[in-house]
């Protein structure tokens, strides 16, 4: 089984993918992590020298070829993948999807404190960034809707999350 964490950054899908991962004693895959490992650069520096286009060939051919080969996995997925060529579908066939959903003010507070982590959101201001989720989540969210599984993680410990995910996976 494929357990595939999608979410707006933010959401806590890098540390509830942890914690799942222990719990089930199922590799961790970081989908960016991979893609940086792969091509010897780190998500800022491919868009940088190669732009968005190309890294989103890249994650889509490194998604591929993860949900084809691997077993026993829990996946952690950029929050704009689901977003490119058939990603969701692709996703949904091939694993079990779960959306870790956060609300803009949940996303403003954890995202506001990680601003130099994050290049898409580095050089907005505090004041603009709840703004900028909302009309960014608002873009997403059907996508991330498609999701077999919800869960709402605001105000929440990850290892509540990954509980009730464990839960609603009936694992």
């Amino acid at each position: 089984m494929i357990i595939s964490l999608v979410g707006y950054m933010g959401s806590g899908k890098s540390h509830v993918s942890k914690i799942l991962s222990e719990k089930l004693n199922f590799k961790l895959i970081d989908l960016d992590k991979e893609i940086s490992k792969r091509n010897k650069m780190t998500i800022p520096e491919i868009f940088d020298k190669k732009g968005e286009i190309y890294f989103r060939k890249l994650e889509r051919e490194t998604l591929e070829e993860i949900l084809a080969s691997e077993k026993n996995v829990i996946l952690s997925l950029g929050g704009g993948t689901p977003v490119y060529y058939n990603n969701m579908e692709i996703i949904n066939h091939n694993s079990k999807s779960v959306f870790l959903r956060a609300s803009v003010a949940t996303l403003s507070e954890r995202l506001s404190k990680q601003k130099e982590k994050r290049p898409l959101i580095a050089n907005i201001a505090d004041e603009n960034l709840a703004e900028f989720i909302a009309k960014h989540l608002f873009e997403r969210n059907d996508f991330y809707n498609k999701a077999q599984i919800s869960v709402i993680t605001d105000n929440r410990t990850p290892d509540d999350i990954a509980s009730e995910i464990t839960e609603k996976l009936y694992l």
